[in-house]
């Protein structure tokens, strides 16, 4: 089976972009991994779950044309880490999150802080790291040579199968992807929750 994107995503950010998102959240290298191994899964699953209506994935395809071409991987980590966020809606990750999580993006960030021993304020400020990252991935990946001619059914279908990879897998992101999307559950995830749940990307490696 191939990789799902968020596992292709988390190979590319191996070694500096990791070290560089650890220096800037102040946490360890492990803790980053496992909380960056964690929140693409439950970022590319709420844009899977957004993207699950034709409009939201026109949406998303228009937005990823405006705002998300041009810039490689390097140059969206060089412009997020350097804070030059501000007036640039491409790596403005704050309103990149409120866009995909919508009114869940506090739960989100709680539970990721929850899950990987962050905390809620670092669980955050990774969260909004990472969504300008996902989006440039996502913008090379179907506005480039490869599944071009898709265009935003191609984006959605994607996408859909990604969300239902992360919810069968299980492992961290999966359990963090059902607590943030349950809308009829309390959307918490307890302790034992968290200890069943285990290393999300990082479970199946040797």
């Amino acid at each position: 089976m191939s990789n799902s994107l968020a596992e292709e995503l988390f190979q590319q950010l191996q070694g500096a972009p990791l070290q560089q998102l650890s220096q800037q959240l102040g946490a360890g290298q492990m803790q980053t991994t496992n909380a960056v191994g964690a929140a693409l899964p439950l970022l590319l699953g709420a844009l899977g779950k957004n993207a699950s209506e034709p409009s939201g994935a026109e949406a998303l395809f228009g937005a990823l044309q405006k705002d998300h071409t041009g810039l490689d991987l390097g140059g969206v980590l060089g412009a997020v880490l350097g804070g030059g966020a501000g007036g640039n809606r491409q790596t403005d990750g704050a309103a990149i999150l409120g866009h995909i999580f919508g009114g869940n993006q506090g739960r989100a960030e709680a539970n990721l802080g929850q899950a990987t021993g962050l905390g809620n304020d670092q669980a955050g400020q990774l969260l909004k790291l990472l969504a300008p990252i996902v989006l440039s991935f996502l913008a090379q990946r179907f506005l480039g040579g490869q599944g071009n001619s898709a265009g935003a059914s191609g984006l959605g279908e994607a996408l859909g199968q990604e969300r239902q990879q992360t919810a069968q897998q299980g492992g961290l992101g999966g359990g963090l992807l059902g607590a943030v999307l349950d809308q009829d559950g309390d959307g918490q995830l307890g302790i034992g929750d968290l200890l069943k749940i285990g290393g999300g990307l990082l479970g199946g490696k040797r």
